[in-house]
C-alpha cells in the first residue's frame, strides 16, 4: 500500500482477479475476502452470522453446490473449497464492505478500500466497453446507410471495424474432452 493513499495497481489487479460473476452479480467468495482481510474464513463467516442484520441477500449470499463446484473447477486459487463441508458465502461490493466493518480489524478496514477501488475499476471498464461498442455500432450503422457507394476507405473501416468486433467478443471456452480410451467403430 501507498504512503499517499493512491491505489497499489498491483493491489487492486490482484484483488480484481479475486472478483467472479455468480448469479450476475460481482463477488468475492468468502476465503478470498477472508484472505485480503487478514482473518480465517471461519472468523469471517461467524461474524457475518452475528451480524445477520447487516447482511442483506443482495450483500451476501450462500452458494449452491452446483456453484460451489463451478468455482472450485474454474479458480485454481480455490481448489481447498473442495473439501469443505460447507457451501461458501459470496459477497457483492457492499457486503466486502460491511464485512470490514464487523470484524473491526484496522487490516480489513485499509484493504475495504482497495476492494471498493477493484470494484469500481471493473464496472468502469464494462461501462467503457460498453461505450466503445455503441459507438462502433454507430458508425458500422453509418457505413451501412452508403453501402452501395463504399469507397476503399469505407472498406477498410469496416474491416478494422469487423476485427474490433472480435477482439471485444470473448473466446468461447474449450470444450471438455472426456478422459479415457475412446473406441472408433
Amino acid at each position: 500500500m501507498s504512503e499517499n493513499n493512491r491505489p497499489s495497481l498491483a493491489c487492486i489487479g490482484h484483488i480484481e482477479r479475486r472478483i467472479l460473476v455468480i448469479r450476475g452479480h460481482r463477488v468475492i467468495v468468502d476465503a478470498d475476502l477472508a484472505a485480503l482481510y487478514g482473518t480465517t474464513t471461519k472468523s469471517l463467516n461467524q461474524a457475518v452470522r452475528r451480524n445477520r442484520g447487516r447482511f442483506p441477500g443482495d450483500f451476501v449470499f450462500q452458494l449452491t453446490e452446483d456453484e460451489k463446484i463451478e468455482v472450485v473447477t474454474n479458480c485454481d486459487h480455490l481448489k481447498n473449497l473442495r473439501f469443505s463441508s460447507t457451501l461458501p458465502f459470496a459477497f457483492t461490493e457492499h457486503g466486502a464492505i460491511m464485512a470490514a466493518s464487523v470484524l473491526n480489524k484496522p487490516l480489513a478496514v485499509e484493504v475495504s478500500v482497495y476492494v471498493v477501488r477493484a470494484f469500481v475499476r471493473l464496472r468502469e471498464m464494462l461501462t467503457a466497453n460498453a461505450e466503445l461498442a455503441r459507438k462502433l455500432e454507430k458508425l458500422e450503422h453509418r457505413l451501412e446507410l452508403h453501402s452501395g457507394k463504399l469507397t476503399d476507405h469505407d472498406e477498410a473501416i469496416t474491416a478494422v471495424l469487423s476485427a474490433i468486433r472480435e477482439l471485444m467478443t470473448p473466446p468461447e471456452p474449450p470444450k471438455k474432452r472426456r478422459i479415457g480410451f475412446i473406441q472408433d467403430d
